[in-house]
């Protein structure tokens, strides 16, 4: 299998295994679409690390399989290639990327879906799709304008230039840079802290920011409040409240 899902102590990672790049043809997209709902569904999964190994996250999409494919074809294949990274996106779960040596085109994209980016010092990130005639096709023109801004996002894309980790911090596209060999480690000190968290509050939280950027203010708000209210009815807040007042802060273990 070119990806796979291991799973242990709630975290679970969504392995890229396409060597030597990671190059996400279209089983690949097809099989990260499956595991991502995989994820979303088990118990046993309460955050998740998308992780390409050692050397590198994703180089980007198989392009000699994308020469061959006509407009026609595209045209068919286009929804479901976003659809397979928005099921990344929508996993309502903490999900952290853990990023090592290039993250270009759809592996860049493939990053943007996760809540949070650590990225080793000498990744390379990019969207160089316009040096192929192209933009990027799915969710890099929607969701990097979203996370560090239309101009930014612009002079990424227009370019096609690759930033380095440094960069790729001050712009904000990763949230924490780390050396090499510790990038795994790091994202999994992240997700395994979340794994032990109030689960339904996580997806309370996750799905009002996500939902309040998609939409208006007005709506925005709404959606956090019924989500709020409804946590009330949670055992985890019951048990987090009981804690706060008798233990302090940071102390409750939730269900």
């Amino acid at each position: 299998m070119t990806v796979n899902l291991e799973v242990a102590e709630g975290v679970g990672t969504i392995r890229l295994d396409r060597p030597p790049m990671n190059a996400l043809d279209i089983a690949t997209q097809d099989r990260l679409k499956e595991l991502a709902e995989e994820a979303t569904r088990r118990d046993d999964v309460r955050a998740v690390i998308v992780y390409g190994g050692e050397k590198v996250f994703a180089a980007g999409a198989d392009i000699k399989e994308m020469q061959n494919m006509d407009h026609a074809a595209m045209v068919l294949r286009a929804r479901a290639l976003q659809d397979s990274f928005t099921a990344v996106a929508r996993i309502p779960k903490p999900v952290v990327a853990a990023i090592t040596g290039y993250a270009l085109g759809g592996g860049c994209e493939l990053a943007l879906c996760a809540d949070y980016r650590i990225a080793a010092e000498n990744a390379k990130l990019g969207q160089p799709e316009i040096l192929l005639g192209l933009i990027p096709g799915a969710g890099g023109t929607q969701r990097l304008s979203r996370l560090v801004g239309p101009s930014k996002a612009k002079d990424l894309i227009f370019t096609g230039r690759m930033v380095r980790a440094d960069e790729a911090l001050t712009l904000g596209l990763v949230d924490r840079v780390v050396p090499g060999e510790e990038v795994y480690a790091a994202a999994h000190e992240w997700a395994a802290k979340l794994a032990q968290g109030p689960a339904i509050a996580l997806r309370a939280a996750k799905e009002s920011i996500d939902t309040g950027l998609e939409t208006d203010l007005e709506t925005g708000l709404a959606v956090e409040r019924n989500w709020f209210a409804g946590l009330f009815a949670t055992e985890d807040r019951e048990r987090g409240m009981r804690s706060f007042v008798e233990e302090g802060p940071g102390k409750a273990k939730f269900v």
